[in-house]
């Protein structure tokens, strides 16, 4: 195309004009935006585009390839239903954070040089936590804060990295980074990108900020930050070692915390920390394969994931209740909303003729074809803890079991509006998994509904299906925080507050006390002596000279008597005197 247009900046610049926009030409605003960015983004060819000198720097804001492409694509495309989900609420602050964050995500898909990464990193940090305070709770507020914590501190990691890169390499190119030659920055860039993935054990701020946030804040959360942080990981750091391991350990860590919690919103988190963990894990094995398989799971992730918090916030908006242990007998209320929301739970569950089902057998595939048959086995094993929580546990308990004596309705329609086109895109994909195979970055030679997949993943899910209703009264949902990876930060922080308060305080109060006792008195003490030196020594000095030659005036004074003979006689004495001192020497 001859034009280009950010579509980043359409949504950052666009935000300023939200404000201004009464009722209805406001909700036809917020949908028209990402849908003119959605188009603009279909057509774009690849190329380079917004590249220029900048204090010595060679910034690209625009990159357009296969990679950046088919994130861009789902990144707007997420927009639009994201934006149709939250129409009716009248927060301006919250869409004006919306478009903050997803230009700072498009922004990033879209850098060629770290300085472009970096800022548009921080402006997704700061656009998001907005959303987590937008709800006006004091838990919000609380999380809110640890949340951009976490992400400054995540922030200074790429800082740093970025710094050091650039005094080693002399340039700020965004570029793979073959792990044979990464040293200490390389990995400090790693680290911080990884914080932003859920890494473990960098990942307990998602489980702690994403169910605080909004109804349709966490809709955004969920689909942006992580796989944003997906994207950069594949750009830069594909077929390291340690992202397959890390990615493994997520998929497994992230299923356990799910299946034990009681928070909708709290499970459906850990459950992005165990899918992301897929997408990491198929970057770390690096061949095409699994590289695709992370684009597509990370393309189909977003759209499932965010039909399950519509789902999930649909419940929250109508009941004001998000526990499972206070929900149940809903599907006579919310049909619908069960309905959409079971869509996504057999998505993210891998049921044939859904999404998941032709997105996550890409990334398992490839550890099988690189030879890694312990991190295929593994993942495996992970899905059946996800149709265990969110796909059974989650809709059983809130949509079915006890009787709650709740009696909701359904959501806005704009929301199940949304619902449904989010669900109509995760069977589209699932039965036409062409239409995605064909944005991924390399060619596609996979072919999903094999016989032995197919019968593979129906007995995996019947058996998890049968161990769920052998194993219900255990899985029966119980009021009760579990702990996680952060309480060694929360443990760390109360332990530097201690050390605070007892030594570096206790420290201070006893130089202040020493101070006061001792050295106020010894500053005192030498305050006298100077006022004395001043008095006796410098005062007397200068009173004394001044004295002797006012009395010395006098004398000279009577001597002036006026008369020239005595003068004269004065100067001769003077003159012998002189002559007189001068024969002596």
């Amino acid at each position: 195309m001859d034009s280009w247009i950010h579509p980043g900046l359409l949504y950052i610049l666009g935000a300023f004009l939200i404000p201004f926009l009464p009722g209805r030409y406001k909700q036809v605003y917020l949908l028209a935006l990402p849908a003119y960015a959605f188009y603009h983004v279909l057509q774009m060819t690849p190329g380079v585009y917004g590249s220029f000198q900048y204090l010595g720097f060679d910034i690209v804001i625009g990159r357009v390839d296969k990679l950046s492409l088919v994130f861009a694509h789902v990144f707007t495309l997420m927009s639009f239903l994201g934006f149709l989900y939250g129409i009716h609420v009248k927060d301006d602050g919250q869409h004006m954070a919306a478009c903050f964050y997803i230009g700072g995500s498009l922004g990033v898909t879209f850098a060629g040089d770290y300085l472009t990464v970096f800022i548009f990193w921080e402006m997704m940090a700061f656009g998001s936590v907005f959303l987590v305070w937008a709800r006006k709770a004091p838990a919000s507020t609380a999380a809110g804060y640890r949340y951009l914590l976490m992400h400054i501190f995540g922030g200074l990691l790429l800082l740093g990295g970025i710094f050091l890169r650039y005094q080693h390499t002399g340039n700020l190119d965004f570029v793979l980074i073959p792990e044979a030659g990464a040293g200490l920055a390389e990995y400090l860039i790693l680290a911080g990108f990884a914080l932003n993935a859920a890494v473990f054990p960098l990942h307990a701020w998602l489980p702690d900020a994403y169910p605080e946030a909004t109804v349709t804040g966490a809709v955004f959360m969920c689909a942006y930050t992580t796989k944003t942080a997906v994207y950069v990981l594949a750009r830069a750091f594909p077929g390291y070692d340690v992202l397959a391991v890390m990615g493994v350990v997520m998929t497994i860590y992230g299923v356990c915390y799910a299946t034990i919690e009681n928070d909708m919103r709290r499970i459906l988190s850990y459950h992005i920390i165990s899918q992301v963990g897929y997408m990491v894990a198929g970057v770390g094995i690096g061949t095409e394969l699994a590289l695709n398989g992370a684009c597509a799971h990370a393309y189909a992730h977003i759209l499932y994931k965010a039909l399950l918090f519509m789902g999930a916030g649909a419940v929250i908006e109508m009941t004001g209740r998000s526990k499972l242990n206070e929900l149940g007998g809903l599907y006579k209320y919310m049909p619908l909303a069960l309905i959409f929301y079971v869509v996504g739970g057999i998505s993210i569950s891998g049921f044939p003729f859904f999404s998941g089902f032709v997105s996550k057998s890409l990334i398992v595939a490839g550890a099988g074809e690189a030879h890694h048959p312990v991190l295929m086995v593994l993942m495996l094993l992970a899905s059946v803890g996800t149709f265990l929580s969110v796909g059974l546990k989650l809709p059983y308990f809130a949509w079915f079991g006890k009787d709650s004596g709740l009696r909701p309705q359904e959501p806005p329609k704009n929301m199940l509006w949304a619902m449904g086109l989010t669900s109509f895109l995760c069977f589209f994909i699932g039965i036409y998994p062409q239409a995605l195979y064909a944005l991924l970055p390399f060619p596609v030679t996979y072919h999903p509904y094999s016989g032995p997949h197919f019968s593979e993943t129906v007995q995996i899910l019947l058996f998890t299906g049968l161990g769920f209703f052998l194993l219900l009264k255990k899985l029966t949902p119980e009021a009760k925080i579990n702990l996680d990876f952060d309480w060694f930060y929360r443990q760390a922080l109360a332990g530097f507050m201690w050390f605070d308060n007892k030594a570096i305080q206790g420290a201070d109060s006893w130089w202040s006390e020493l101070y006061r006792t001792v050295g106020l008195k010894i500053t005192m003490v030498f305050a006298w002596g100077l006022a004395r030196f001043d008095r006796w020594g410098i005062d007397g000095v200068v009173d004394n000279v001044a004295y002797g030659t006012r009395g010395l005036g006098n004398r000279f004074r009577a001597v002036q008597s006026g008369n020239i003979q005595n003068y004269l006689a004065l100067a001769m004495l003077v003159f012998f005197v002189v002559i007189g001192v001068f024969i002596l020497w």
